[in-house]
Order: structure tokens, then sequence, then C-alpha cells
């Protein structure tokens, strides 16, 4: 067979184009803009649908009946508490790490203390997914509490799961309003196709890892400026240019110096995210609401004219870019907006990973080797 070597071969960089697995979870077609859940389309789940209907609707494959739903909220709701030690040791980290890099820590330090630590079957895995889902928020909210010297807010059982993580974080109980809009913008990242944290969970699940391993990778992923990272950058954006008449200027100076415009263009999309059009309303919606368009407007903008100049290359809003306008109005600090990110995609994570697994092979890809194929072993004492 000899060694795979470059020579007049070719290969998709960063898997472009590549099918890695088959998936019944969440599907795309970026030339109409178009996402949906095991069938169903993103503006009907946004529409009708709630956080804990969701994340049962992908982890079991069906839409639960009234006595699924409430026995699996009430799962959620319990398994919300972290364990003591884990919750005191988030008062003595540094204040000043990104939050994600605590979510890494602490998911794993969680692992340690979970009654199933030494089981990985199916059922084993499904009953610690869902408590990973649980407590993602009560670590993102313990740690901002406790970086401020505050006391933490304990779960309230009788707040759904978006309400009560608004109300862990401020110690407010949202309006009906906020709670909705939240619990939507979780709907709309908790899952979309063989994106690059999905897959990095899928590869160490696949080695049959543990599952807390597996969401740790998932997170690890999700940080980057180029996953889910980009929403904070938008923000920056915003930040600096300040006012709507300097957006324009800004985008042309941009794209004239090749420099990205974060929360514009996708992988898969050729056409509007369909996610970023449901969060544009609803940025409409809250900067009305509390009377300050100035985000909304330079967002619109710069929008408008990045359509104008780049739209004819498939280059269009993604799910990054009303979503840090809509968190900034949630009350929810800049630097948590990824962590907010991982409380949604932990659920596509987990019942990419069930899925998966199902059948499992360990992912091993080959590289094409270019380097010399004879080279000679000189040495120390004649090395220059």
């Amino acid at each position: 067979m000899g060694f795979l070597t470059a020579e007049g071969q070719t290969y998709s960089r960063g898997l472009e184009g590549v099918v890695a697995a088959i998936s019944a979870i969440s599907a795309i077609d970026g030339e109409e803009g178009r996402l949906i859940y095991r069938g169903i389309d993103i503006e009907t789940i946004a529409k009708y649908s709630h956080f804990e209907e969701t994340a049962y609707f992908l982890l079991f494959g069906s839409l639960p009946n009234k006595s699924e739903l409430e026995h699996f909220s009430a799962e959620l709701t319990e398994a919300r508490e972290l364990p003591s030690r884990v919750a005191e040791h988030l008062k003595v980290l540094p204040p000043d790490p990104h939050p994600m890099d605590v979510l890494k820590l602490v998911v794993a330090h969680v692992a340690l203390y979970d009654p199933d630590k030494h089981k990985t079957d199916r059922k084993a895995n499904l009953r610690k997914g869902i408590r990973i889902i649980a407590q993602l928020p009560t670590i993102i909210a313990y740690y901002h509490r406790a970086r401020q010297s505050k006391e933490f807010i304990p779960p309230n059982p009788e707040l759904s799961h978006a309400a009560n993580f608004l109300y862990m974080l401020s110690g407010e109980t949202p309006d009906e309003e906020n709670a909705r809009i939240f619990d939507i913008a979780l709907m709309l990242h908790m899952d979309h196709g063989m994106n690059a944290s999905t897959f990095a969970t899928m590869v160490t699940a696949s080695t049959l890892s543990d599952i807390h391993s597996a969401i740790v990778s998932g997170i690890g992923t999700l940080k980057g400026p180029l996953h889910g990272g980009a929403n904070e950058r938008v923000l920056d954006m915003l930040n600096e240019i300040g006012t709507v008449d300097k957006a324009e200027e800004y985008v042309l100076k941009s794209l004239a110096e090749r420099k990205k415009i974060m929360g514009f263009g996708h992988r898969v999309y050729k056409a509007y995210d369909p996610r970023a059009r449901i969060l544009k309303q609803y940025a409409e919606r809250l900067s009305e609401k509390y009377g300050d368009t100035r985000w909304i407007e330079m967002g619109k903008k710069i929008e408008e004219v990045m359509i104008r100049e780049v739209g004819k290359k498939g280059i269009f809003p993604n799910v990054d870019f009303y979503s840090g306008i809509v968190y900034h109005f949630l009350g929810i600090p800049k630097d948590l907006f990824t962590p907010v990110f991982a409380i949604g995609r932990v659920v596509g994570w987990i019942a990419h990973v069930l899925e998966y697994t199902e059948a499992n092979r360990i992912f091993r890809p080959r590289a094409l080797y270019n380097g010399p194929l004879e080279a000679e072993y000189v040495p120390i004492e004649q090395r220059v």
C-alpha cells in the first residue's frame, strides 16, 4: 500500500464537503437558508415550542406527550444544583479567566461526582447528559456571581430552564417577554448539523470516552472566535464603530483591507441564516422596549452595506450577528455570550453523541504526507 503522500492527491481543507456521519437530528439547506430539527422548520420551533420540549425532541426523536414532557422537565429541574464542593470551588477561582475556560474546568469537575461516572452505556449517558444540560446554566451563573464576590442565587424550581438562568444571574425574575425571547435564543442555538464543536464531541465519544469528556471537547471548540466566540466579537465591533453614521465607512474600509466583518458569512449558508432573521426581530423588539436603538440601527446599517457589497457572493448575517444585541438587552455580560451559546448547543452535542455511538466507529481519518521519504539521521555531535 505504501505511504499516503500528497503527490497527485487532493484533499478537502477543513473537511469541507466531507460526509462524516449519518444523522436524523438536524439538517441545513444552505442555498435556501433553511434549518430543520428532525423535519420541523426552525421558524416553527421558535414560534410554538420551548426549550424543554425541543430538548426532549432532539434527544428522544419525537415530540413528547404531556406526561413525558412533565417528567423530562422535572428531571432537568431536579438536576440543576451543583455538588457542594464544586460550587465552593467556583468561589476560589481567579476572577479573570474567560468563562469558557471555567466551563471546561467545572464540567470536568462535576463528572467526578456524577452517580453514573463509571458507566458508559446509553441509558447512563442519557442520564448524565440530562444532568449536564441542567447544570450548565448553574455553572455559568454561579461563576459570574462568584467573580463579583456576590452570593450564589440557588435555582428556582418554579421557573423554566431559560427564565431560571436569567434569575440566577441577576437575582431578579425576568418578565415573561424576556424569558420567552431567551428561551427562543437557546432553541435557535440547540443544533446545527455537523458543526465544529459537534464534530469534536463525536470524535471524543467515538473513542468510548465518557460523555463529560466529550462535552469538554465541545466547549473548547465552541470557544474559538471562528465558532461560538464570534458573538462577542460582534459587540466589540459595534462598540468600535460607535454610531450608525460611521457604520458604512467602517464596513467599506474593512472590506477594502480584507478584514472579516464578524457575524457575516457561513461555511454552509449561501442565503440569509434563518436564525439571524428570527433574532433580528427580537433585537428590534428589545431595542424599542428599552428605548435604546443605537445597537440595532448600527446592525441594520452594517447588514445593508454588507448585502449590497458582498451579498452576491452569498455572504449574509449569521446567528452571531444579532444574538449579541439580544443578550445585551437581557442583561447578559459580553464574556458570557459564548457560554450562553453552550447552554443551548449542549443539547445537540449530547443528542449527536447518543446517536453516533449507537453504531459507533472510532474516527480515524488519514493525512497526506508531504515530507521527505528518505532522510539521513545525523548524530547530534555533527549537527550544525
